[in-house]
């Protein structure tokens, strides 16, 4: 099983300015081959493939002395990138999927740079507090945790807000189960609780971003003021990008340790299947909605449990477990949200609008899942 290991990096200053020539380089290989590809085949019709750009390559490093200062293999890994844009594009258009457009050229102004390299003959070797990378030597580094299996490749990243990370990506990791528990629990993903599972537990929504606005609104305000371009507007930039990360921090805290929770104290978890997407369209909604990480939740949800050997299911977004009571009866005034509680006028049973909608929920992946067990 593959998995990734995400280290902070505390890079020299020449460490620093080769990892930024490496970012210029890496992007500058992308576009010209881009250019090149899309100029080739509106001129002659001919398909300038990822084995043509990689022989052009050598002959552009000639020409182009200072592309050659920085690691070979990331350069390479840049043309492997833009031949997965081209074959995500025309898999897009097979099965109809308008959203994923063509490839575009990437601006120097990004707010993320990356680049990736692979591990070759120990060319990469994390040690105690350093990381050892190609062109750059023993790069300072946070190691916060103990590498299993072997590396296969390692990207490094700058964050708008100016600290370096290096993802190191391992095979062959055996990662230690969880104990069988027997337990089966449904999640209802809300607003006002992030989650409400079947058995009553309910996990509180921090609201990150909402807590953070009165700051993150004041830095925003005087980044307006300054001049678009100048080294102050470039020092307020990066003062937003760090506000910005702090939130993104406290969020993926909160969510990893209540989807380990879940997971390790579970051996089946069923959700609701949400379009996400569509539904943080709404203008009222949308920023609560993005705040609450129900995509994520799902992602990691999903990536646990199979890490873990649990079952993980989804039932259909149109399933509806908020209307339901457990004798049958369909409430259909319940789909307006500010309904909280209601009874049921069948069986006279009193339900919580959350809880009675995770129970459905659970109810429906074991049927799902019985049905999947009985083909």
């Amino acid at each position: 099983m593959e998995k990734a290991y995400k280290f902070r990096l505390y890079p020299t200053y020449a460490q620093e300015v080769m990892i930024r020539k490496t970012f210029g380089c890496v992007r500058y290989v992308y576009n010209y081959y881009l250019n090149k590809r899309r100029t080739e085949y509106i001129d002659d019709g001919v398909s300038f493939g990822y084995k043509q750009c990689s022989a052009d390559l050598t002959c552009l490093k000639k020409e182009l002395l200072w592309l050659r200062e920085p690691d070979s293999i990331a350069l390479q890994a840049s043309l492997e990138n833009l031949q997965a844009a081209y074959d995500n594009f025309f898999k897009a258009r097979e099965r109809g999927d308008k959203n994923w457009g063509f490839p575009v050229f990437k601006k120097k102004s990004d707010n993320r740079r990356t680049y990736t390299t692979k591990n070759q003959n120990g060319t990469v070797k994390v040690l105690e507090k350093h990381i050892k990378l190609p062109k750059l030597g023993l790069v300072p580094c946070r190691v916060s945790k103990r590498l299993e299996g072997r590396i296969l490749n390692v990207t490094v990243s700058q964050t708008p807000g100016g600290k370096y990370y290096v993802s190191v990506c391992c095979t062959d990791v055996k990662i230690p189960q969880y104990i069988k528990t027997g337990n089966a629990v449904g999640i209802d993903l809300g607003l006002s609780a992030i989650a409400v599972t079947s058995d009553g537990n309910e996990y509180s929504n921090h609201k990150h971003l909402s807590k953070s606005s009165k700051k993150l609104a004041r830095e925003q305000r005087r980044l307006s003021r300054k001049t678009i371009g100048g080294s102050n507007y470039t020092k307020q930039r990066i003062k937003v990008a760090k506000v910005h990360e702090r939130i993104t921090a406290k969020r993926n805290d909160s969510v990893h340790k209540m989807t380990t929770e879940l997971v390790k104290n579970n051996d089946m978890i069923v959700m609701e299947d949400l379009a996400v997407t569509n539904m943080i369209k709404n203008r009222r909604l949308s920023k609560a909605i993005a705040d609450a990480s129900w995509g994520e939740i799902k992602r990691q949800l999903e990536y646990k449990s199979m890490w873990h050997c649990r079952t993980f299911l989804q039932v259909g977004r149109f399933y509806p477990s908020s209307q339901l009571c457990g004798c049958g009866y369909q409430n259909a005034d319940v789909k307006d949200l500010k309904i909280r509680f209601w009874a049921c006028t069948n069986c006279g049973a009193e339900h919580d609008r959350d809880v009675n909608a995770s129970r459905n929920i659970l109810r429906e992946g074991i049927r799902l899942l019985d049905l999947k067990q009985a083909s």
